[in-house]
C-alpha cells in the first residue's frame, strides 16, 4: 500500500482540512449504507491510503485519519486535543511540591457544543446501545431537532474548525501551540512564527507525532501538507519542513500554501504593507525550497471570482470559502488512492491512478524544471453533452491560485487533470471511457493545448455531507446537474442551496505547470529586491528582526530569480534590463 500522511498547519488550513476529512467520512458512510447510490459503493478508492486502523484500550476498533494538525492554544473549540475516541489521560497530583503558601487555581469552563456536535453525540449514544432507555429530556430534545435546524446553526455559529467536523481523530493528531505571549492579530508574519517554533519543545513534539504516523506506514508515497500561509504559521511550517527534509529526505512533499479572503485585505499602515510584501516573498521562497511541489491557493475574493458562477459565497465566512478549496483538494488527491487497473480493465470506475511522486514527475519533467503549480477547478463540472463540452469544461476550469495570468500561450505547459462524477448528458452518469473520449476531443479543438496532459477519471462524484455550507446557486440540482433556469422545486426563499437539497456534485480540477504563474513569482521577486535588497531598502530592519541577514536575503532573491528564469528566461532577462 502507498500511504499518505497529511499535515495541517494554521487555523485556515484546519478549516480546509475539516471539510476535506468530512468528505472522506461521507464516502466511508455511503460505501456501507444499503440506501446509497451504487456509484458510492464501488468508488474504486483505497481509503487506507489516508486512514489508519487502530484499537482503543477498551478494545474498540478505530479508523482515523493519518493526520497531524497544528494550531494555537484554544483553536480546537469544544474538542479535546486527544480527540473523541480515546479516554482523557487524567493528570496525576504531584506530591513532590514543597510550596506551603496559598494557591489560587483559575479554570475556564469548556465551550458548549453546537447543535450539530450535539446531534453527533446523540447518534453515537444510540448506536452504542439501542436498547438503553435514555433520558426523556434528551430524547425529546433530539426529536425536535431537524436537519434544517442543524444547517442553519452551522451557517451562523461556526467559530472553530471543529464546530463542523464529524470525524474522529487519533490522540496524536491534534497539537496546540501553547505559551505564545502575543495576540493572535500580531502572529502575522514569517519571522514571529519562526521564532515561536524554532528551538522549542513544540518542534520536537510535532516531529514525534509525524514520526508516529510515518513509521507505521509500509510504503509511504508522500506527505500532503496544507499550511495557512497568511501569517506566523508559514514560519511554523518552514521549521516543520526543515525537520522533515533532514529526517525523511526521500518522501516527497506536496505543499498547498493557502490563504483566506480576509487575509488579503489591504493593511492599515505603510509598515504593515511592507511587512506583508516581505512575508509573501520570504515565506514562498523558504517553503518552495523544502518541498517537491508547491501549489499557492487563495483568491482575494472567491465570491466575485469566475469559479463562483454556480456558487453563492460569503468571503467573510471561512466556513464557506474553505469548503471550495477543500473540494478542489479532495479532487486532486483522488488519483493518489485509486486502485490501479491493467489496460484491459474496460469497466472500471476509475482510471489514471498516480502517486504523489508520479504527479511531481509529470509537472516538473519534460525539460521544464518548475516546482510551482496552478490549481484550477470547475464546481460543479458541466455535462459532457448538451452544454458544449468541447468549450465549456475547459473554460469553466478557473484558477484558485492568485496573481495568475489569463489566456497565456505556453507551448511547454504540463498538466494533470481529474474529472469525477461527470454526467454524459442530463442526469445520466458518464462512463470512464466517455469522459476520456470527450476530453480528447476537447483538446483537439482547443485553441491552446499543453505540451503534455495526464487525465485521471473517477465515476464517484464529490459527496456533500450535512455539515457543508449552503453555497450552491439555484441552477444546481440535487446531484450537481446544471440547469438553464432556477429549479422550481426549491421552495426556500434563500438565494442558495445546501446539503439538504444537493447530495453530490461532479468536479473537475487541474494542476498545471505554466508561465501563467509568472506574475505571482515576479511580484515576490520584485518586492524583495525593492524592499529588502536595494540600497536603503525600507524592509532591511524588518528582515533583520526575523533573523535574516543581508546574505540570507540575497540568497532568497537568487532563489526566486532562478525560479523565474527556469520558467521563462525571457521574462527575467527583460526584468534585469529595466
Amino acid at each position: 500500500m502507498r500511504e499518505i500522511v497529511t499535515i495541517q498547519v494554521g487555523n485556515y488550513a484546519n478549516f480546509v482540512g475539516s471539510h476535506f476529512w468530512n468528505f472522506q467520512d461521507e464516502l466511508l458512510g455511503l460505501a456501507e449504507s444499503a440506501e446509497s447510490d451504487e456509484i458510492f459503493k464501488s468508488h474504486g478508492l483505497n481509503m487506507d491510503v489516508l486512514y489508519r486502523a487502530g484499537e482503543t484500550q477498551q478494545g474498540i476498533l478505530t479508523y482515523t485519519p493519518r493526520l497531524v494538525s497544528v494550531g494555537l492554544q484554544g483553536s480546537l473549540g469544544s474538542m479535546s486535543s486527544r480527540g473523541t475516541l480515546y479516554k482523557e489521560i487524567q493528570e496525576t497530583q504531584d506530591d513532590s511540591l514543597t510550596w506551603t503558601g496559598p494557591v489560587t487555581t483559575q479554570t475556564s469552563q469548556p465551550l458548549q457544543k453546537n447543535l450539530f456536535l450535539q446531534s453527533l453525540d446523540w447518534e453515537e449514544n444510540t448506536n452504542v446501545d439501542r436498547s438503553r432507555a435514555y433520558d426523556n429530556a434528551q430524547n425529546e430534545a433530539r426529536a425536535e431537532v431537524q436537519d434544517k435546524d442543524i444547517v442553519e446553526c452551522l451557517e451562523n455559529e461556526v467559530h472553530y474548525w471543529t464546530d463542523f467536523s464529524k470525524v474522529h481523530y487519533h490522540p496524536q493528531s491534534l497539537y496546540e501551540i501553547c505559551g505564545l505571549w502575543t495576540d493572535i492579530k500580531d502572529f502575522n508574519n514569517y519571522g514571529i512564527g519562526r521564532e515561536a517554533f524554532s528551538g522549542s519543545l513544540h518542534a520536537e513534539q510535532v516531529n514525534e507525532r509525524l514520526r508516529f504516523f510515518l513509521e507505521e506506514c509500509d510504503h509511504p508515497q508522500g506527505i500532503q501538507f496544507i499550511v495557512d500561509d497568511s501569517g506566523g504559521f508559514s514560519g511554523v511550517a518552514g521549521e516543520v519542513l526543515e525537520s522533515m527534509a533532514d529526517d525523511y529526505p526521500n518522501i516527497p512533499v506536496l505543499l498547498y500554501s493557502i490563504r483566506s479572503p480576509d487575509s488579503c485585505l489591504d493593511p492599515s499602515s505603510r509598515k504593515l504593507t511592507i511587512t506583508r510584501e516581505l512575508h509573501n516573498a520570504v515565506s514562498f521562497a523558504k517553503q518552495s525550497a523544502l518541498c517537491k511541489l508547491i501549489v499557492p491557493l487563495g483568491l482575494p475574493s472567491l465570491s466575485t471570482s469566475k469559479i463562483s458562477k454556480y456558487l453563492y459565497l460569503e468571503d467573510r465566512k471561512p466556513y464557506h470559502t474553505s469548503a471550495v478549496y477543500a473540494s478542489a483538494l479532495h479532487s486532486i488527491s483522488l488519483p493518489f488512492r485509486m486502485e490501479p487497473h491493467g489496460p484491459s480493465a474496460q469497466f472500471s470506475s476509475t482510471s489514471g491512478a498516480v502517486t504523489i511522486n508520479d504527479l511531481v514527475q509529470i509537472l516538473t519533467g519534460q525539460a521544464r524544471q518548475n516546482m510551482v503549480a496552478v490549481l484550477d477547478a470547475s464546481m460543479p463540472a458541466p455535462a459532457l453533452a448538451g452544454t458544449g463540452f468541447q468549450q465549456s469544461l475547459l473554460e469553466t476550469l478557473q484558477p484558485l491560485t492568485p496573481e495568475t495570468a489569463e489566456d497565456v500561450e505556453d507551448m511547454h505547459a504540463l498538466e494533470s487533470m481529474i474529472i469525477h462524477g461527470a454526467f454524459a448528458s442530463g442526469s445520466k452518469r458518464a462512463s470512464v471511457f466517455e469522459v476520456k473520449e470527450a476530453v480528447q476531443v476537447a483538446y483537439m479543438n482547443a485553441v491552446r493545448r499543453p505540451k503534455f496532459s495526464h487525465l485521471s477519471v473517477a465515476q464517484c462524484p464529490l459527496p456533500i455531507p450535512l455539515p457543508y455550507p449552503s453555497i450552491f446557486g439555484k441552477l444546481v440540482g440535487g446531484c450537481g446537474e446544471l440547469s438553464d433556469t432556477p429549479l422550481s422545486d426549491s421552495s426556500s426563499s434563500s438565494s442558495s442551496r445546501g446539503s439538504l437539497e444537493v447530495q453530490s456534485v461532479p468536479m473537475a480540477a487541474r494542476l498545471r505547470s505554466s508561465i501563467a504563474i509568472l506574475p505571482f513569482l515576479e511580484n515576490r521577486l520584485q518586492n524583495l529586491r525593492k524592499l529588502g535588497i536595494a540600497r536603503g531598502a525600507l524592509g532591511t530592519e524588518i528582515l533583520g528582526s526575523w533573523g535574516f541577514g543581508r546574505d540570507d536575503v540575497e540568497d532568497i532573491g537568487e532563489m526566486l530569480s532562478d525560479m523565474v528564469t527556469k520558467l521563462n528566461p525571457i521574462s527575467e532577462a527583460s526584468s534585469d534590463s529595466d
